[in-house]
């Protein structure tokens, strides 16, 4: 069977994040979510998104195909579910569509918002999604959980090195190649997966739940509270509490990252803080794309949420709640709105805008040292976004 990951409405609610990825891009726990629905159905799955994405995300096309959506986790009641839909059935649940089974000819022409032409199938069980951008933080602890299970089923794990300080060392695991050397790590609270040839430097503290991914490194001395996730290629020092790194992306040094978001090809500057809680204790908002407005999160801790290729200064602080769009350039002293838009350059004395091809130029040192290229294909989606958020950009 073809399986198809397709956007729907989640894909405008997670902006900025979206932006240069589908919803199934998101890495929620220890994976993405596209290689959450590979390791269980034991395949290679393609994508139904934006068009200006689709040529980075390809799109399969067989005579008989499963579409799932992107924002959807796979459990194994969802997983029985799909497998059993019939041609031209959709499984449903809440009015948000969860799979449809589909000819070839119909995959081109689906549309969520549209299904009355497809037999309805109404799903019983609770579903667990990724919607919100603070969805990604507020499940991580969760998610990490049900990937650390999946990623070690029968599996044995590297031995650690007796020089650390362990609690709970039958939920920690430790891929090939990984390094760890007197550090104290806590999996009482939580499982710890330390990814291939990642290291985590001496003296660091560590609280489960944690995913420290492939090829990333844990700063000296780090701190770090679960349930966190470094994505892969990246490095993180100082304080961090529940937060999602997605990957590719530097918080090499002091300062504090709690219940936040940050995208990749990000760098956040040294004794760079964010406020994850406001003075009075309220109910953050963050600001919402397909809304146009700040909406509430009923969360009394929130963070910051930054696009892919932001970057900050050092000593920048971010106020409770601040969403970052993509290649934004942030420096100078006090806080910036909580709302900077995409391709802005400045801080909180004003902003202009951060042309192309100056951001281009810096994409590329900044790939070039992770081994990737920018291509004709990442310009061709940064050029996108630079005219879909120009709006944004009144200065």
């Amino acid at each position: 069977m073809n399986y198809i990951l397709f956007d729907d409405k989640a894909w405008d609610n997670l902006l900025p994040l979206t932006f240069t990825r589908p919803a199934a891009e998101i890495r929620a726990g220890i994976l993405k979510i596209s290689e959450k629905w590979e390791q269980h159905l034991n395949v290679k799955l393609s994508y139904l998104t934006k068009e200006y994405l689709q040529k980075k995300f390809p799109l399969v096309v067989q005579d008989e195909n499963i579409l799932i959506n992107g924002s959807l986790l796979p459990d194994s009641d969802i997983l029985e579910s799909i497998q059993k839909l019939n041609l031209n059935e959709v499984l449903e649940k809440d009015n948000r569509v969860l799979a449809a089974k589909l000819s070839g000819n119909e995959v081109a022409n689906f549309d969520y918002q549209n299904i009355d032409s497809l037999n309805r199938v109404e799903y019983l069980q609770e579903t667990n999604h990724i919607i919100r951008p603070w969805d990604i933080f507020k499940n991580n602890e969760v998610n990490i959980k049900s990937d650390f299970e999946l990623l070690t089923k029968e599996r044995k794990t590297q031995k650690l090195s007796s020089t650390n300080q362990v609690i709970g060392e039958e939920n920690i695991f430790i891929e090939e190649g990984a390094k760890v050397e007197f550090s104290i790590l806590n999996a009482s609270t939580g499982p710890i997966y330390i990814g291939k040839d990642a290291e985590i430097m001496e003296n660091c503290v560590i609280r489960g739940p944690l995913a420290l991914c492939n090829n990333s490194v844990l700063k000296m001395a780090a701190k770090i509270y679960g349930p966190t996730t470094i994505g892969p290629h990246s490095k993180v020092g100082g304080e961090v509490n529940n937060s999602v790194i997605l990957g590719y992306s530097n918080k090499a040094h002091d300062g504090f990252l709690g219940n936040s978001v940050i995208g990749e090809w990000c760098n956040i500057g040294a004794d760079t803080n964010n406020s994850n809680l406001k003075n009075n204790y309220a109910e953050v908002r963050l600001w919402n794309y397909e809304s146009q407005r700040f909406l509430k999160t009923g969360l009394q801790f929130c963070g910051l949420i930054m696009g892919d290729h932001s970057k900050c200064a050092i000593n920048t602080m971010f106020n409770t709640g601040t969403v970052v769009g993509v290649n934004a350039n942030i420096f100078g002293e006090g806080f910036p709105r909580n709302f900077v838009a995409s391709f802005s350059w400045g801080g909180a004395h004003g902003f202009t805008v951060y042309g192309i091809n100056k951001a281009f130029e810096v994409a590329e040192k900044v790939m070039e040292r992770r081994g990737v290229v920018l291509d004709e294909t990442e310009k061709s989606i940064l050029k996108e976004i630079f005219e879909r958020t120009a709006k944004y950009r009144s200065f």
